[in-house]
């Protein structure tokens, strides 16, 4: 089967939609997405998006707190950009139906989180990404130029290379037409051609046992650009959230939004006696990459899991109206915050690194754009100042907008693009086999690549890896495509990167900024 498409958009969170509602008027867009329309990291972003709306903050402020979260590693040009664009980008999610709380004078009812300086992070109580997605996705499935196709994993970027000719990262005419994409409900291959792609896949949380991202988050986007040859930047700066509630049963895990340290929230040690102050002046609003490691620290000091978020000083009446979902949540699991302290600990949140991206969003492959947590386009630095991924996402999806709207009538689709080879099969021990597989890799980069490494750790990590990655090859070679043995494969690339990384940062500046080496 072959669809064509004048944009092909592959993942349906924030960068994406937003991306396909400003290309649609004057162009066919398909959206593919491998599961359901709405299971996207966006729709479990909590605590909000950054921006300045009041007259008490400047874009000097917020660059400033951007720049100083990224550790000097933050690209000025793109960070400036960014802040100056917000309050335009804003807009645009309220002419969309996107609501954010206001206070009785019907000003935004704005939140300070860590590493902010002044209150500037709008925000719908504390399911913030779940109203916009909910938003988006109304304007989506309205758009009569827009298809949506559901169940439908892309599995690889179609480049020259399907064509037989030799494909270099080195090379600077790479060129992407589509992808060739499973449907997972009837087990067939598609091939979609595009003239414009963008990628808008998301995250790679679950190359980690502990992590906040939904299981969709299996870096399937930067895999796909690794194997295409196109550019990656900065794979070692992974961000742990430090607040995530202490539940070994569940996963992913459930996060325990920032806004309730902005709000007042007290990290303490098993002992109830708060510990942040002796880590970094700024107590529990100190950026995240500060607080993991220092909770990481108390809980090899104490020999703990957990450390405790205390809000029991805070009023019900506060917690209630504006952490309805933390609160009903947490009560589920017999946890009454107005009068008990949160069991939390640091999972894996949010990739800083990813596809290379310019300031247009252009990859280093023509007719490919990235945007959201796929890629790395400088603003974050080796660290993600709080509630401004939801503002990248919206950002850089209007950039690629922008300049691939002027470029797509000289765009024709390829020709004599070859099906799929889909030979192989899969027989049930290999399934045991792929998900025991993804468990080891979990536990790999879990143990050896979290918030403290070791030149010794990094080492062991890939030598582990390498083992699996040479027996998940051959499977796949021998084996008909399913999406568990794709995922496999990607979160072994990643994994591969991060590491690699790693070990580059390390020997190059002595120090990992968003982890720690012993």
């Amino acid at each position: 089967m072959q669809i064509l498409t004048d944009y092909l958009v592959i993942g349906s969170g924030l960068a994406g939609l937003s991306f396909a509602l400003k290309v649609a008027d004057n162009a066919t867009v398909t959206i593919i997405t491998k599961t359901e329309f709405n299971v996207t990291n966006t729709s479990l972003a909590q605590g909000g998006i950054a921006s300045v709306t009041s007259q008490s903050d400047s874009f000097a402020s917020h660059i400033n707190d951007t720049l100083v979260a990224g550790a000097g590693l933050c690209d000025r040009a793109v960070v400036e950009k960014v802040v100056e664009y917000a309050p335009d980008l804003i807009n645009n999610l309220l002419q969309w139906g996107t609501h954010f709380d206001t206070s009785q004078d019907g000003n935004f009812d704005l939140a300070r989180e860590g590493g902010h300086s002044e209150f500037r992070v709008l925000h719908h109580k504390d399911n913030t990404g779940y109203e916009i997605q909910r938003a988006l996705c109304e304007q989506v499935r309205k758009h009569p130029n827009i298809t949506i196709i559901e169940h439908c994993f892309a599995i690889d970027l179609i480049t020259q290379h399907h064509l037989g000719k030799l494909v270099k990262r080195h090379l600077t005419d790479i060129e992407c037409y589509g992808v060739y994409a499973l449907d997972t409900q009837n087990n067939s291959i598609i091939t979609i051609l595009s003239k414009i792609t963008m990628l808008a896949t998301g995250g790679a949380g679950h190359i980690y046992s502990n992590t906040t991202n939904p299981a969709v988050a299996t870096g399937d986007g930067i895999a796909m650009v690794y194997r295409a040859k196109g550019i990656l930047d900065n794979m070692e700066f992974v961000q742990f959230h430090p607040t995530a509630l202490y539940n070994p049963k569940e996963q992913p895990s459930f996060l325990i939004s920032e806004a309730m340290r902005g709000a007042g929230g007290i990290l303490k040690d098993t002992s109830g006696n708060e510990f942040m102050y002796k880590y970094d002046e700024r107590g529990s609003l100190a950026p995240r990459d500060i607080v993991a490691r220092a909770i990481d620290s108390e809980m090899k000091i104490h020999g703990s899991d957990y450390v405790y978020l205390d809000c029991r000083h805070l009023s019900k009446e506060t917690l209630l109206g504006h952490f309805p979902t933390i609160y009903n949540k947490c009560l589920s699991v017999s946890i009454d915050i107005s009068q008990q302290m949160i069991p939390i600990t640091p999972a894996a949140h949010y990739f800083c690194g990813g596809v290379k991206v310019n300031l247009d969003a252009q990859t280093s492959i023509h007719h490919l754009y990235a945007a959201g947590e796929v890629s790395c386009t400088g603003l974050h630095g080796a660290n993600r100042l709080a509630s401004n991924s939801l503002l990248e996402a919206l950002a850089y999806a209007d950039f690629a907008a922008k300049h691939a709207q002027q470029k797509i009538q000289t765009i024709e689709f390829a020709q004599n693009i070859p099906d799929w080879d889909d030979k192989g099969t899969t027989r049930p021990e290999e399934m045991i086999l792929i998900t025991q597989s993804v468990k080891e890799v979990q536990q790999i980069l879990s143990h050896y690549v979290g918030i403290v490494r070791s030149e010794m750790r990094l080492k062991r990590a890939f030598n582990r890896l390498w083992t699996i990655y040479m027996e998940t090859e051959e499977l796949y070679k021998q084996s008909k495509l399913s999406p568990r043995l794709c995922e496999l494969r990607n979160l072994i690339q990643v994994g591969y990167l991060v590491i690699k990384a790693a070990n580059a940062r390390k020997k190059s500046i002595g120090l990992h900024y968003m982890v720690s080496y012993e």
